[in-house]
C-alpha cells in the first residue's frame, strides 16, 4: 500500500497560453494548433486519474524575489492561491496541496542530502497554473492535489541538469516510501528555447529543442550533463528552464514508454514542447 509514480508530464508554461485560455481565444487561428496538441493529453489524464502531482516549476518573482531565492523549494501548505502577476490573478481554481506527502518528501529528500527549502504558504504563478490548465481545461476545481516544487532558473546561478536529475531520483525514493496507496505523477515545466530580452530576443532553436525531446526519453542521464552555458548559448537565456524537466525524468523509471509528443512554434515568442512518459 505504498505511493507510486506512474507517469511524467513535460510541458512549456508560457504566460500567454494562460491569457489565451482566460480570454477565450483558444479557437482563434493563431492559438488553435497549439491547443490541439493537448487534446490527447486531456483525454489521457482523465483516464489516469492521478491523486497527487508533484509540479516542478519556477516562480517568476511573485512568491520569491531577488532578496530570497531558494535553489529548490517544496510547498507543504493546505492550499495555494493563484498569484497576481501584475494584471490580477488568473481565474482558475485554488490549488489544493497534500501536506502529509509534502512533509514526508521534505524529510526524506533532506535526509537524502538535498537541501530543500520548506515553504508553507506561497501564491502560485503561471509557471504552475498554465500546465494545469493545458492538461485539465477549465474545471470548477482541480481534480487532484498538487505539491509545488519551485526551482531557481531566474537568478544566476541555476542548478545543473545533473543535480536536477539526481533530485528526481531522490523524489522517487521519497514517494515510494510513503505508506498510502496514491497514484502520483511528476511534471517538469518550462522551456523550450526562448529569450525574452536583449539583442537575441525571440530566439528559437528548433533543432536544439527536438534533439532535447528525443534524448530526454532514452538518454536522459547523458543529456543531464549539459552545462548551463550551453542552454544559454543554444536555446536563449530562458532556455535554461529545461533543467526542470530532468527532475521529472529522474523520478521515472530508466525505461519509459512515450505516450505523446508535441512541438509547436510559436506561442507568443516561445517554442512549446510537450511529452507524456509512462512508467512500465
Amino acid at each position: 500500500n505504498m505511493a507510486k509514480i506512474s507517469a511524467g508530464v513535460f510541458t512549456s508554461h508560457v504566460p500567454a497560453i494562460g491569457a489565451a485560455i482566460d480570454n477565450d481565444k483558444m479557437d482563434e487561428e493563431y492559438w488553435q494548433p497549439l491547443f490541439a496538441g493537448y487534446d490527447y493529453s486531456r483525454q489521457w489524464i482523465a483516464e489516469q486519474k492521478p491523486d497527487v502531482i508533484l509540479l516542478v516549476y519556477n516562480d517568476h518573482a511573485t512568491a520569491f524575489d531577488s532578496n530570497l531565492v531558494p535553489t529548490f523549494a517544496i510547498a507543504t501548505g493546505e492550499q495555494f492561491k493563484p498569484a497576481d502577476e501584475g494584471w490580477g490573478p488568473r481565474p482558475v481554481p485554488m490549488v489544493q496541496g497534500h501536506p502529509e506527502l509534502a512533509s514526508h518528501i521534505a524529510q526524506s529528500v533532506i535526509q537524502d542530502e538535498f537541501d530543500l527549502t520548506v515553504v508553507r504558504d506561497l501564491d502560485v504563478d503561471h509557471g504552475l497554473t498554465v500546465p494545469l490548465s493545458l492538461m485539465f481545461g477549465q474545471p470548477e476545481q482541480w481534480p487532484c492535489r498538487v505539491i509545488p516544487i519551485a526551482v531557481n532558473v531566474v537568478l544566476y546561478p541555476p542548478p545543473s541538469g545533473k543535480r536536477c536529475y539526481a533530485l528526481g531520483k531522490a523524489l522517487r525514493r521519497a514517494v515510494e516510501s510513503f505508506d498510502e496507496n496514491l497514484n502520483v505523477q511528476v511534471w517538469g515545466t518550462g522551456g523550450m528555447s526562448h529569450q525574452l530580452q536583449g539583442p537575441r530576443a525571440g530566439l528559437i532553436n528548433k533543432s536544439f529543442d527536438n534533439t532535447f525531446l528525443d534524448r530526454i526519453v532514452d538518454d536522459a542521464e547523458e543529456l543531464s550533463q549539459t552545462p548551463h552555458v550551453d542552454y544559454v548559448r543554444l536555446s536563449g537565456s530562458e532556455g535554461v528552464e529545461l533543467v526542470m524537466w530532468f527532475i521529472a525524468r529522474g523520478a521515472l523509471n530508466e525505461t519509459v514508454e512515450q505516450q505523446h509528443r508535441f512541438y509547436h512554434v510559436p506561442a507568443s515568442n516561445t517554442a512549446v514542447g510537450h511529452l507524456i512518459l509512462e512508467n512500465q
